[in-house]
């Protein structure tokens, strides 16, 4: 399964879901932010090398860590001698590998979230209650439909008090799940860590949404 995790606005929290659900599905996540790469660095090849042709995918991911990572680098020059064009060919061989590859797409609504949303399965958007941040989430909603990149869930994240699940549902057609602000996930994200590692009970929307995600693909 390659499941791309995206959510068209920056900030929205995409790197902090896609970290942690990696986690709750037991997956490889992939950094496939070329220009702005988000998750723990690591030693070694990275994206950057890989779709430059210089390095293998699956030796290049990282399973020394609490969730097994396929980096990116984070200088110019291993962007500009990426092929983004190479990225499915990547994610499938990860996918083949390990079975399961969440891939955490750039912000926007560039060719690089179409390159990876083409190479996924499905897809789940990640978004904040604010209008802002719903409305650049449905265009991203529009560009996973035109890929065939199927909406397995989404993640409203920072949700609030009273979040307004069921018209988010039913605003984007697929299962919603809520994910409160949270001291534990803040200080999880600023340690490169998995919340799971500090507090249980903070990692159950997580492990929701994997449930969810799951269920979804599997239907």
């Amino acid at each position: 399964m390659i499941l791309a995790v995206t959510g068209g606005k920056g900030g929205v929290g995409k790197t902090t879901v896609a970290y942690n659900l990696g986690r709750a599905l037991d997956a490889v996540v992939v950094d496939a932010d070329l220009g702005m790469a988000d998750l723990p660095a690591a030693r070694g090849p990275d994206l950057h090398d890989v779709l430059a042709g210089r390095a293998d995918p699956v030796e290049a991911v990282r399973e020394d860590g609490p969730v097994s990572i396929l980096p990116c680098g984070r200088t110019l020059a291993g962007a500009r001698a990426a092929d983004p064009r190479a990225l499915s060919t990547a994610l499938a061989a990860v996918a083949e590998a390990y079975g399961r590859c969440v891939v955490d797409c750039p912000a926007g609504l560039g060719s690089d979230v179409g390159m990876a949303l083409l190479a996924a399965e499905a897809s789940v958007i990640v978004t904040t209650p604010s209008a802002v941040a719903l409305a650049d989430a449905v265009r991203v909603r529009v560009l996973a439909r035109e890929l065939d990149a199927g909406l397995a869930a989404v993640a409203l994240n920072r949700a609030g008090e009273h979040p307004a699940a069921d018209r988010v549902e039913q605003l984007f057609g697929a299962p919603v799940t809520t994910i409160p602000e949270s001291a534990a996930v803040a200080r999880a994200t600023a340690h490169g860590v998995p919340v799971t590692s500090l507090d249980g009970r903070a990692a159950e929307p997580f492990e929701e949404l994997g449930a969810v995600v799951q269920s979804s693909v599997r239907s």
